[in-house]
């Protein structure tokens, strides 16, 4: 048992922008408990705002696609050793690796064949591929801090302790959208059509994405001009986007936002969305969307093959059917995205279908995360 008088030292990895804003979010909640606590590893901005020392920076692991870990991955690997030497010297209370599952597995795997306690918040998604992971899950964590509801059962069949503890994300947006209040923040007219362009948070995805998407607004505001567009970039990428937004945008107006994906969500109209955490964003935000993604080829048909289920966004898997469209690989036409954007814009009672949908799913996954989380935490400390 950990020492009461002794403030707890944490350990944490994220390895994107999407585990940093998850990661910041349940820092958040284990301040509130524990203000003195210590907490360090890999991760980014959010989490540094509430005291975390970052040895490396979260965009050191922000590679998705076998492909694309393979050019990086002697780095990667290096940099997992160096931080379990560092781990096992210092020897934290408990580790907590938030999703990016390739590396934090065997990382935790590591550290609790030494006794170091290990939690991995965001269950990886055995319910949609790569399902033998659960075995590697038994060997390697104490305990999993689920986001969706049906994940703890999964895991209680193979003997894993889990606590399904919401999704903080649920929290943290207002279940009124803040529309009005977010296209002034933007300096966007309240008649204005407004499309939201989210190409992802990832070097690759830029790459293999960003393109496609602005070249969709180019298709969409030769077809109703007067479109407003606007594009949140995450940090360290504007080098990236700026040509492509040269080279493709044509006609469109796109502003490029320093971050603010959450105000563009809030005051769009429809969104084209890179699959990953920004769909359930896009979710909660109770936007339309159309999900794109697109990755190296042989990624691709390696990644197809072990998939379970038909859908691919957060949204459809949550909903149990393609509520809204999916556009991969070759299908990811600025074409067929300008048409599947317009479907939205042309329906209304659609739209507002979707909506009510989307409030739903809402409630269902807002269940005060930091709280949940940070009691199921205190139980493994005291254990």
């Amino acid at each position: 048992m950990m020492n009461e008088e002794r403030s707890p030292r944490f350990a944490m990895v994220a390895g994107e922008a999407s585990g940093d804003l998850l990661a910041g979010l349940l820092l958040g909640g284990m301040t509130t408990r524990w203000p003195s606590l210590r907490v360090a590893g890999i991760g980014g901005p959010k989490m540094a705002k509430h005291g975390f020392d970052a040895w490396w920076p979260h965009e050191k692991l922000a590679v998705r696609g076998y492909v694309e870990v393979i050019r990086h991955y002697r780095e990667i690997v290096g940099i997992r050793d160096q931080l379990a030497q560092r781990l096992l010297r210092e020897k934290p209370d408990v580790f907590i690796g938030v999703d990016a599952p390739d590396f934090n597995l065997d990382l935790e795997a590591r550290l609790k064949a030494s006794g170091i306690k290990a939690i991995h918040f965001v269950s990886p998604s055995v319910w949609a591929w790569r399902g033998k992971r659960v075995e590697k899950m038994h060997k390697a964590v104490d305990h999993v801090l689920c986001l969706f509801p049906f994940e703890p059962a999964i895991y209680e069949k193979h003997g894993i302790a889990a606590t399904y503890v919401g999704h903080p994300l649920a929290d943290a947006i207002p279940l009124p959208v803040p529309r009005a209040a977010s296209r002034r923040a933007l300096g966007l007219g309240e008649q204005d059509i407004v499309v939201a362009l989210l190409p992802g948070s990832r070097r690759s995805e830029i790459q293999y994405i960003g393109a496609r998407l602005i070249a969709a607004a180019d298709e969409l505001s030769t077809r109703r001009p007067g479109m407003r567009f606007v594009l949140p970039v995450a940090p360290g990428l504007r080098p990236l986007i700026e040509p492509l937004v040269a080279q493709h945008a044509g006609a469109a107006k796109i502003d490029l936002l320093d971050g603010r994906s959450h105000e563009a969500l809030a005051a769009c109209d429809v969104t084209l969305v890179a699959s990953g955490t920004a769909t359930l964003e896009a979710a909660l935000f109770k936007r339309p969307m159309v999900i794109a993604y697109n990755m190296h080829w042989l990624s691709w048909q390696m990644m197809k093959r072990m998939k379970y289920q038909p859908w691919v966004g957060l949204p459809n898997i949550l909903l149990r059917e393609f509520a809204v469209p999916e556009l991969l690989q070759d299908d990811a036409t600025p074409a067929k995205l300008a048409d599947a954007a317009l479907a939205w814009l042309d329906d209304p009672v659609r739209s507002a279908a979707l909506v009510q949908r989307f409030d739903a799913l809402h409630r269902e996954l807002r269940r005060n995360t930091a709280q949940a989380a940070t009691d199921a935490i205190e139980k493994i400390l005291a254990a």
